[in-house]
């Protein structure tokens, strides 16, 4: 699997530093250069490639206005690349794969493309997956609709955040989402409960909702969205309600206006 890559950065030195660095790096392909943020634009849109080394103060168009002008198109995975901390946040906030400061260290660059290999892998295994589902539909309707049975976690499942970045006391927490146990609503802010630990994350639950696997995190209450991978245990409840017992053992209530969603658990 060969990631095509370009670079961007308005120092021809760091350009050419990155190159030599990523040279160890058989599967990494080289497709284009840019020296500012208007040139990556176009230089995304012709290439399509995999991956975007993108630095974040050039003149003109900056880092984050280069992945606000990629609306139209599907994006490439970004990795920033900067002299300046300062900016992780926002890096994290746009989805960044990662974050790495100049001199880029070489060690530092190897675990970042296992990370953007990973990401590939995923995206080409949906993308491949789409397509067979579409020539068995065609072709062969039966095998599709095994197919379907057989793959539960398919393709749909790609659409939705794996890791959600949390800034929460002045830090940044990159949380796997498998690792939510449950999600309260507070206002405009949301408490993210891991089981062993709570942080917090200022979005509405209905947006929050549009990020999150619907198959595995279900509102079973007008404030609070439950991982239904980590329910052990469902406990009836009177006027129709009931109680989700948890994995840590936390015990959620469910309302009679979601009481739908404990239907799945009773075969």
């Amino acid at each position: 699997m060969t990631i095509r890559t370009i670079l961007v950065d308005d120092e021809p030195l760091a350009t050419q530093g990155l190159r030599l660095r990523l040279e160890a790096h058989d599967d990494v392909e080289i497709v284009a250069t840019a020296a500012n943020g208007r040139e990556a634009i176009r230089a995304i849109k012709t290439h399509k490639p995999d991956l975007v080394f993108l630095d974040i103060q050039m003149p003109g168009f900056d880092g984050f206005s280069v992945i606000s002008g990629m609306m139209e198109v599907e994006p490439p995975l970004f990795v920033f690349v900067t002299a300046y901390n300062e900016h992780a946040l926002r890096a994290f906030e746009a989805q960044a794969v990662d974050y790495l400061m100049k001199p880029v260290d070489e060690d530092r660059l190897a675990a970042t493309l296992d990370r953007v290999r990973q990401r590939l892998a995923e995206k080409r295994g949906a993308e491949e997956a789409v397509l067979l589902k579409e020539a068995l539909a065609e072709h062969a309707p039966e095998a599709a609709e095994e197919l379907a049975d057989a793959m539960p976690e398919g393709p749909a499942s790609s659409r939705f955040e794996k890791m959600i970045n949390i800034r929460d006391q002045g830090q940044i927490f990159r949380v796997d989402v498998d690792t939510i146990e449950r999600i309260d609503a507070a206002g405009d802010y949301m408490c993210i409960q891991t089981g062993d630990n709570t942080l917090i994350l200022r979005e509405t639950m209905k947006d929050l909702e549009k990020r999150l696997d619907p198959r595995r995190f279900q509102r079973v209450h007008r404030s609070t969205i439950v991982n239904l991978d980590l329910v052990r245990q469902v406990k009836p409840h009177t006027n129709g309600e009931c109680f989700l017992v948890l994995d840590s053992g936390a015990q959620v209530k469910v309302s009679r206006s979601y009481r739908d969603v404990v239907a799945r658990f009773v075969h």
